[in-house]
């Protein structure tokens, strides 16, 4: 049986998004924004009431703490602009993404994100994956939209791991 390389990566990321279905469908508004820990990355809100996350041009030592807002505005940031790619688009820059907020808001985003990378996932031809990718790299010429693709995937794997684990540490803190 022969699988494509693009039906291969559709599968693996159709998989994952699965694992994180089981925390997305117990997320409760208040766990967004639940600090684990002193030192927290969040969103907050600005003069003009838009979410905005905590960044950091040079990662800082200690890396903070991210909240489940955090990672899923950075989710989101990611997935974006992945998606940009792909499609042929300019892409956006990180403070073009909005975080929609606690709770249904984000999780409809970040779902309705999920269905525009399948999308472009899908349109991707055998040569298109193996075109030159500059995105999450610097125009090196040794990455392919492929690698992008499966970058894409080791992405959400870590950013799935880590808003399950944060959703369950605070379920915990809560019994």
């Amino acid at each position: 049986m022969h699988t494509s390389r693009r039906d291969l990566l559709a599968w693996q990321f159709d998989f994952t998004w699965s694992l994180f279905e089981y925390h997305l469908e117990r997320l409760r508004p208040d766990d967004f924004l639940w600090e684990p820990a002193a030192l927290c990355w969040t969103v907050r809100r600005d003069a003009e009431g838009r979410w905005t996350p905590d960044w950091a041009e040079t990662e800082p030592d200690p890396v903070p703490v991210p909240t489940i807002g955090w990672v899923s505005w950075h989710l989101g940031w990611w997935l974006s602009v992945a998606t940009d790619h792909a499609s042929g688009r300019p892409p956006r820059d990180r403070s073009d993404i909005a975080w929609p907020g606690e709770g249904e808001a984000t999780v409809t985003w970040l779902r309705g994100l999920r269905q525009d990378w399948s999308q472009a996932l899908d349109r991707l031809t055998d040569e298109d994956l193996d075109r030159a990718a500059s995105f999450p790299w610097q125009d090196d010429g040794e990455h392919t939209v492929a690698h992008m693709a499966a970058w894409v995937n080791a992405e959400l794997m870590k950013n799935v791991a880590e808003i399950g684990e944060l959703r369950l540490l605070r379920a915990a803190s809560r019994a």
